[in-house]
């Protein structure tokens, strides 16, 4: 049996399918059975009635950095459309302060209540996100209110089109390797943490070097003396390690880098290795200051034989996409690629 559907679209197109149904079929699922149109939404959405909006109710937590002149403005739009239809706003204590309200929540905790989490800000407000999602792995939809942006991907003009867009599950989760890590220290662990980008284990701020003893597996790889090293996942290839001369990697590529930062023997060169090793990295010399920085937001201490050993985590960060979104094209607008 053969049915017709046909869809009214925003500005009055239609759009019809013939969807075939078997005798015996228990369930269809039309979300899957009818494709996806990619299509740019124009801003004549917002004057649908909250009360017409046909998607399932989530609870939406927002996260973001105040230093942006217009966060306030924003935070205050967003919150007030978001429960104009119906939808649960969780706020941390940040938001909810600039909105003078009260009933906010820890960062900790934003996580832990939300379904979906909505970054207002730049990649580092990005970064703090993906380590509150935790073992949750809650999708996070970032909009970009800061400089580059390889994460925070969605501009602030298209903010609702967007919201639209992941309440009616037109988009796709992008999966995002994370890296565990734990400083030992006397055969205890000090420190651990997940991040997103990477850990870079570096000198203090005299200008000398440190010596460190790197192991993958359990074999001794080198001992490289320099300013540190960084240990980045394929999304952290953009980041620092890219300015210590690392390879860019695509995402989908399950693998780690290892990049010296300004070795002293110039044949140390980034390392790319799989995702499923364990690398130990111990910081042999005896200066003071040396820190191991977790996503270039927390920082702990070193001292003479310290371990930092580092694996792939079981967590993942789920970041939403758009079908017609690619890694490649944000490359190129970001790296200017192609210009001049």
């Amino acid at each position: 049996m053969s049915v017709k559907v046909v869809i009214e679209l925003s500005g009055g197109r239609m759009c019809s399918y013939t969807i075939s149904l078997h005798v015996g079929t228990q369930f269809v699922d039309f979300s899957k059975t009818l494709p996806i149109e990619s299509r740019t939404f124009k801003a004549d959405f917002l004057s649908i009635p909250p009360g017409e909006y046909r998607m399932k109710s989530k609870s939406i937590g927002i996260l973001t950095k105040p230093k942006f002149p217009e966060v306030k403005a924003t935070v205050h739009a967003v919150v007030n459309w978001l429960r104009d239809r119906k939808i649960d706003v969780i706020l941390d204590n940040t938001s909810a302060n600039l909105l003078n309200e009260r009933g906010g929540v820890q960062k900790t905790q934003l996580a832990q209540k939300a379904d979906v989490l909505l970054i207002l800000g730049g990649d580092g407000t990005m970064l703090n996100a993906a380590r509150l999602a935790g073992e949750r792995s809650i999708p996070i939809l970032g909009v970009n209110m800061g400089g580059l942006g390889f994460l925070t991907e969605v501009r602030l003009e298209h903010l609702y089109p967007s919201l639209e867009r992941v309440f009616a599950n037109e988009y796709v989760l992008d999966e995002r390797l994370m890296l565990g890590s734990h400083i030992h220290r006397h055969g205890e662990t000090v420190a651990q943490g997940v991040v997103l980008n990477d850990v870079v284990i570096s000198k203090g701020t005299l200008a000398r070097m440190i010596e460190l003893r790197i192991a993958i597996q359990e074999q001794f790889v080198t001992n490289l003396r320099g300013d540190g090293l960084i240990v980045s996942t394929p999304t952290g290839s953009t980041a620092y390690s890219l300015s210590a001369g690392g390879p860019i990697i695509s995402p989908a590529v399950r693998a780690l880098i290892v990049s010296p930062i300004c070795p002293h023997t110039l044949t140390h060169r980034p390392l790319i290795v799989p995702d499923d090793v364990e690398i130990e990295v111990t910081l042999t010399s005896k200066d003071e200051g040396a820190m191991a920085t977790l996503d270039g937001q927390v920082g702990v201490a070193l001292t003479q034989g310290d371990t930092v050993v580092l694996k792939v985590s079981e967590h993942r960060t789920r970041l939403i996409r758009f079908p017609e979104s690619s890694y490649y094209g944000v490359l190129r607008e970001k790296l200017k690629w192609g210009d001049g």
